[in-house]
């Protein structure tokens, strides 16, 4: 598996430098893509997938299909190309949006790695002023991702890394946790 630095250098300087602090790392990735094979997981959905790094490791190490969802179109492309790159298209593919422009696709599974912070950081805490980021649209965002996984049937997989900012709904169980850093990864299934 190529490692955090081999992923970097495919990315372009503003990308690279952003990296430690948004992009997650490899051997997170790696364990997401092995508790997916675990639940036997179909597809994925990551929600704020960013460059992509997360849906490319689990498309190289995991049998699921995986969709990206992200709404900084320059992101969307960096991220095609480095999928494009380990040869993992078009099993894993990428959506330009923000969450609740676009229908999601069915997923049995979906990964958040605190997917909303960027709303309560503060301008020097954005990835780039592109995008404009409120505590209203952190609630809007939260409660979006709430309902989905509400609505979600029953043996439904949630990844968190770093939570997501909102309560898991009641019926997920969490099955396994563990520490990465400073950031908890935590595999959830809906009973």
């Amino acid at each position: 598996m190529p490692t955090d630095a081999a992923f970097d250098e495919l990315l372009s300087t503003g990308a690279r430098a952003l990296s430690k602090r948004y992009w997650t790392p490899v051997s997170v990735a790696c364990r997401v893509a092995d508790w997916l094979g675990e639940q036997r997981a179909q597809t994925l959905l990551d929600i704020g997938s960013g460059v992509g790094k997360l849906c490319t490791v689990v498309g190289l190490r995991a049998e699921c299909s995986v969709v990206g969802l992200e709404q900084r179109v320059e992101l969307v492309k960096l991220s095609r190309s480095l999928a494009e790159s380990f040869g993992v298209c078009p099993r894993v593919s990428f959506i330009h949006a923000a969450l609740g422009e676009v229908a999601l696709p069915p997923a049995d599974a979906y990964y958040l790695y605190n997917p909303f912070g960027e709303n309560l950081l503060g301008i020097e805490g954005q990835i780039d002023h592109s995008i404009d980021f409120s505590e209203a649209r952190f609630c809007q965002d939260v409660r979006l991702v709430q309902g989905l996984l509400r609505a979600a049937p029953s043996g439904t997989c949630l990844i968190t890394y770093n939570g997501f900012g909102g309560v898991i709904p009641a019926g997920f169980v969490d099955l396994r946790v563990e520490r990465h850093g400073i950031n908890d990864l935590i595999l959830w299934r809906k009973r």
